[in-house]
């Protein structure tokens, strides 16, 4: 599972192999989760949306939004030639810069748009090889954090901490342990314990990431001549290890969706109509929903779909992903955007609905 922790675990590894003391491994595991930090700048930017003009928005969005600017090669640039401009150590800031490059990387060729080259290429994209519970990359990032959590149990057994009959006493004890025992909690690492290990393993998951991209592209090219269609690269993703989800304009009115998968090519393939409506008098709000929505971030939605519903002055238009219902697990594709038109005043509202039975207004500062 990508997350945090194996962006950690990836960034021992790192350090491991460079043979650093527990101060330079503390620096380069930092850098390894230090874009996921942007959760603290989004959670403030949630706190103002509400009155920004749409301008104002979109310029905090791209600086601010979770895997935005903290998740781009610029930002990568400028946090590795401060560790140089500080340390003014060429291997410690080499590892360093790919820590946080794995991060980058590891979050890009998984499952997640993001703008890693911003601000020269402002629109979305992802490379999509790599399914976000890969088992080759939860192991390989979680084995040093095992080694760590088992010499702390280790050392807290032969220092006596476990033994205590008083239940807080022993939670105190780990606590003190963990952060005040014989050594730092990297002092494994620091004495090199398992760094021929770490080492293969850190080849391993370099190969592996390298690979998928290319098998992706095989694979991708195997399945269009297929379908006899082109398929897209960057809207085709992983839902499950192996498995791909994608789908292409089969004509005017319909997608066709499919999955597919390196050992048995096409599995499953459907059609999904563009929109479920009444009459030709939807157009109009279907074009002002198209509207807003392409003005707005994050631009979750690659095959829309519009559902057109009226009652009394009020006309909803509700946009979702023709691929929404054949991803069940991944609330990515679990976005729908609820606009409600008032035909007698032309105001609206907008509400967004993630994977949930409810709908929370979105701030007007999103849209146009």
């Amino acid at each position: 599972m990508v997350n945090t922790l194996s962006h950690l675990g990836i960034g021992l590894l790192i350090a491991s192999v460079a043979g650093f003391n527990s101060r330079q491994i503390k620096i380069v595991a930092f850098m390894a989760i230090l874009p996921d930090l942007d959760f603290i700048l989004n959670a403030l930017f949630l706190a103002i949306d509400g009155h920004l003009d749409h301008q104002m928005y979109n310029a905090l969005y791209y600086m601010m939004g979770h895997r935005e600017f903290m998740h781009s090669l610029i930002f990568a640039l400028i946090v590795t030639l401060y560790i140089w401009y500080r340390e003014r150590d060429r291997m410690l800031t080499i590892a360093s810069g790919a820590a946080i490059f794995s991060h980058i990387y590891l979050d890009y060729v998984t499952s997640w748009k993001m703008r890693p080259f911003f601000p020269l290429i402002k629109e979305a994209s992802t490379i999509g090889a790599i399914d976000f519970f890969d088992p080759l990359v939860t192991v390989i990032s979680f084995v040093p954090l095992f080694y760590i959590l088992a010499s702390r149990v280790r050392e807290n057994k032969n220092s006596g901490v476990l033994n205590g009959n008083n239940t807080s006493s022993q939670v105190n004890g780990h606590i003190r342990a963990l952060f005040q025992g014989n050594g730092s909690w990297l002092t494994g690492i620091s004495k090199g314990e398992h760094r021929s290990l770490y080492r293969k393993l850190l080849i391993i998951f370099v190969i592996w990431c390298a690979f998928n991209p290319l098998a992706k592209a095989v694979l991708l090219s195997d399945i269009e001549r297929t379908e006899g269609h082109e398929i897209s690269y960057q809207d085709s993703y992983p839902i499950l290890p192996g498995i791909f989800l994608s789908a292409y304009e089969f004509n005017d009115t319909t997608y066709r969706i499919l999955t597919f998968s390196y050992w048995s090519g096409v599995e499953k393939e459907e059609f999904v109509d563009k929109c479920y409506c009444d009459n030709g008098s939807s157009d109009p709000y279907i074009q002002m929903a198209q509207f807003l929505y392409n003005s707005s971030l994050p631009g979750e939605v690659d095959y829309p779909v519009y559902n057109v519903s009226t009652y009394g002055s009020n006309v909803t238009v509700v946009l979702s992903d023709a691929r929404n219902p054949f991803a069940k697990y991944w609330a990515y594709f679990k976005t729908e955007y609820v606009f409600v038109f008032d035909t007698a005043t032309e105001n609206y509202e907008v509400y967004v609905k993630r994977d949930v039975h409810y709908s929370e207004p979105m701030p007007k500062g999103m849209f146009e």
